[in-house]
Formats: structure tokens, C-alpha cells, sequence
């Protein structure tokens, strides 16, 4: 009993890694992973407290190593459950949006990118003030860059840093100052879709960008997270 409870543990966090690559490799909507991963939760903690049971039950030569089984059960549903868990804490915690920009004033416009987003639910355009504020009041410090260098090159090195994100880049219109592009995430593929915008600049260039989930009401920070890369490996550059 306690071998067959480590074995669910086990399966629990198999199931955790499906509910998110099963969306990704299109074997489900995101929202089938979202219940896969609640209920991979469930599993284990269910397997570990039955382990748990069934090694206190135990007598003689095998409680020690069913007490240690018990023991890698406990910690293994621990991890499973932590995930979800997280996750859940971070969406009540962080800002439900998933539109966040340098310039909530005047945000980048996604040109090529427009309706070239397949499977996409929310918008390209701009949410307005009601976002704005959400944003500042989650995500502050996200604001543009200055860079002492031509908007050419300016653009130029966004391309660069886009490349070595692994962002696929859609659109790099040197005439404008506009470089679109997408970027995955990395367990559940979630797509999201960001343009550059460089602007001349008193000394040379102001680079804004923007960061747009196709789904989902909240980002739980990944747009944010993904633009503060961005922006401290452009200027890192300098």
C-alpha cells in the first residue's frame, strides 16, 4: 500500500507536467491543462496521505523503509501542490491584465501583427486608462529607454536582443521604427505578441514596447517579467 500511494504520487506529478505541454503541444485547451493541474494536486495530496497512513501501519523490518517512502512522498506532493499554489497566489496577487507597455499614453500599435494572431481572444487595441492604472499600480518602473545611439541603430539592437530572448521576430519595418514579434512561454507555449517602438530622442533614440497575451484575462506577470528582460539586456548593451 505504501509503494502503490508513492506510485499515484508519482502519476500526480506526470499528470502536472501534461497539464501544461499537453497545451502546448495541442492536445487540449489551456483551460483543460489549468483542470489537469488542480486535479494532479488532488492526486497527490490524496497518494500521500494514504502513504503516509499505510506507513505508520506498518511493523516490523519494513517500517523504516516505508517510513523513508512515506517521507519522499510527502516532500514530491509538496512540490506538486506548490505549483498550482503559486500560480493561484500570483494571479490574486498581480494586476488581472495582460496588456503592459512602457507608454500606457500612447502605446505601440501592432501593424503586421494586426490579424496574423491565430487563436487569439484578446484585442490588439489598448484598454485605456482602466488598464493604465492597473499597471502602474502592479508593474511600476516599467518606462522607456533612452539610448545614445541613431534610431537605426537603436532598432537594430532591439532586433539583437529579440533574437537572443528567442523571440520570432514578424516584422522589422526600419522606415516606421516598428519591430513585431512573438514569444512563447515555456510550459504551457502560451503565444504573446510584442512590438518594438524607437523614436528619435533629444541625444538619440526612445525605444518603447508593448506585451500582449493572445488568451487569457491575467498574465500573472509574464508580460512584465518578459519586458524587463528585454529592456535590461537593450540597455546593457549601451
Amino acid at each position: 500500500m505504501v509503494t502503490g500511494g508513492a506510485v499515484f504520487v508519482a502519476l500526480a506529478v506526470i499528470l502536472m507536467a501534461l497539464a501544461g505541454l499537453g497545451s502546448r503541444w495541442g492536445w487540449w485547451y489551456f483551460t483543460t491543462g489549468f483542470a489537469l493541474l488542480k486535479w494532479a494536486a488532488y492526486a497527490a495530496i490524496t497518494a500521500a496521505v494514504v502513504t503516509v497512513v499505510a506507513a505508520l501501519l506498518v511493523r516490523g523490518a519494513r517500517r523504516n523503509r516505508s517510513i523513508i517512502i512515506a517521507a519522499v512522498a510527502v516532500a514530491v506532493a509538496f512540490g506538486v501542490v506548490s505549483v498550482p499554489w503559486r500560480m493561484l497566489r500570483a494571479a490574486r496577487a498581480l494586476p488581472s491584465i495582460h496588456d503592459i507597455t512602457t507608454d500606457t499614453n500612447d502605446p505601440p500599435a501592432f501593424v503586421a501583427l494586426h490579424d496574423r494572431r491565430p487563436g487569439a481572444i484578446n484585442p490588439v487595441e489598448y484598454g485605456g486608462p482602466a488598464v493604465a492604472a492597473k499597471q502602474h499600480a502592479g508593474y511600476p518602473g516599467i518606462v522607456p529607454v533612452i539610448l545614445n545611439i541613431s534610431p537605426t541603430q537603436a532598432l537594430e539592437r532591439a532586433a539583437t536582443v529579440a533574437h537572443q530572448l528567442g523571440w520570432t521576430i514578424v516584422a522589422l519595418d526600419t522606415v516606421a521604427g516598428r519591430m513585431e514579434s512573438s514569444d512563447r512561454t515555456t510550459w504551457f507555449g502560451f503565444t504573446d505578441d510584442q512590438v518594438v517602438r524607437v523614436r528619435p530622442a533629444p541625444g538619440g533614440s526612445r525605444v518603447d514596447i508593448r506585451s500582449l497575451s493572445r488568451v487569457g484575462g491575467s498574465d500573472v506577470g509574464e508580460n512584465a517579467r518578459r519586458i524587463r528582460a528585454f529592456l535590461a539586456a537593450i540597455k546593457g548593451r549601451s
